[in-house]
């Protein structure tokens, strides 16, 4: 199996910033078993003062922002903690919605064990706005705009509008299997069918934020090859 290079996932370069598309099952930080690859290895490799300025979950494929000077870092790391920073994400869920800049405000704690649940006594306050960019057979393609960052937040937010991210067992998500959308499937005798994702299925499609010049970069990550296979048959078979 090819080895991944940083270089290859870069999809924006400039002398602050370097932007990235970011591989399903990649840790954007170093895990404990450092057999594994992660994001931020990859990129000290070629740039060894490097720091990302944000995250995603390991599952989670899409743009990161990453800082090449500590003013860099600083300067996007202000933008987000001032939610000057605009960030959407695609999800495929389940069920057939048609939301119009929805907006859930629920708040979220995580404890201490990372388990992350909705608490209106002990959570932050979170707010995500969802809209429907195309309906399929028992699916819908959402756009989520996180305005605030709390971890798993569109996730659970999906899941309090009873549209979880398809295979997020996790929030109430199911596996989606060719066989559940396609009208003639016939599957060979013997052969175990497989999902037609088998991770979260949640990219973070676009990042804006604003230069140390001033200027706007805004940059767009293309699906990698798991979620476009899964729309492309979601597509097909409306």
């Amino acid at each position: 199996m090819k080895r991944l290079t940083f270089k290859e996932l870069i999809v924006f370069e400039n002398e602050h910033f370097i932007l990235v598309n970011k591989p399903p099952y990649i840790s954007t930080l170093d895990e404990r078993d450092l057999t594994r690859p992660s994001l931020i290895r990859l990129a000290k490799e070629t740039y060894p003062d490097i720091q990302p300025c944000h995250r995603l979950d390991k599952e989670t494929s899409g743009i990161i922002a990453l800082a090449k000077t500590p003013d860099a870092y600083r300067h996007l790391s202000i933008q987000f903690e001032r939610r000057k920073v605009d960030k959407t994400y695609h999800a495929v869920v389940s069920g057939v919605h048609d939301f119009q800049h929805t907006v859930v405000t629920e708040p979220i704690a995580v404890s201490n064990k990372g388990n992350v649940r909705i608490d209106s006594i002990d959570g932050k306050k979170s707010e995500t706005v969802f809209n429907t960019l195309e309906i399929y057979y028992q699916h819908s393609l959402v756009e989520c705009k996180p305005l605030t960052g709390r971890m798993h937040q569109i996730r659970i937010h999906l899941a309090c509008l009873k549209a979880p991210i398809t295979a997020d067992i996790l929030y109430g998500g199911k596996f989606s299997y060719l066989s559940d959308i396609k009208r003639r499937f016939n599957l060979k005798k013997g052969t175990d069918e497989e999902p037609l994702i088998k991770r979260v299925a949640l990219h973070a499609y676009k990042l804006s934020f604003e230069n140390l010049d001033g200027e706007q970069i805004t940059v767009e990550a293309p699906y990698p090859k798991d979620l476009r296979a899964l729309v492309n048959q979601l597509s097909k078979n409306k």
